[in-house]
């Protein structure tokens, strides 16, 4: 069965898709911005995920670390362990701020622990050191 015209004499006037949202009720399906409905790209705002704090501090806090180890290789184990606990230190307060604290529990204990775990490294290197 073929489709039929639902308005053969040309009488209702359809919206351009190109000029206004489109409605199916009091749902917008699509607007002039966008070829996908509202289903498909909701209007939000931009809210990062915790995973992506979390991996932005992993990543950040072992090259710093990595860099500072590095440098004081030839130095004595204290100066790089404390210079490497104040850049673990700002690194916390770095993700913190950036909205950590109003992530789940879990996410701020895993990145705290992370943070930690990766310090004690270094510390475990440059205890040949002291």
């Amino acid at each position: 069965m073929r489709d039929r015209d639902p308005d053969p004499e040309g009488d209702i006037q359809y919206p351009d898709p190109r000029e206004e949202d489109i409605y199916a009720g009091d749902r917008r399906i699509s607007r002039p911005d966008s070829a996908f409905p509202d289903w498909y790209i909701p209007d939000a705002k931009y809210r990062p995920i915790p995973i992506a704090w979390f991996a932005a501090a992993f990543l950040v806090q072992m090259v710093v670390l990595f860099a500072i180890f590095m440098v004081l290789s030839a130095q004595n184990g204290w100066l790089t362990i404390a210079l490497c606990s104040l850049a673990t230190g700002a690194i916390g307060l770095w993700v913190w701020d950036k909205g950590m604290r109003k992530a789940g529990f879990a996410w701020r204990l895993s990145t705290i622990v992370m943070l930690t775990v990766q310090l004690a490294f270094v510390c475990l290197g440059a205890s040949s050191r002291l």
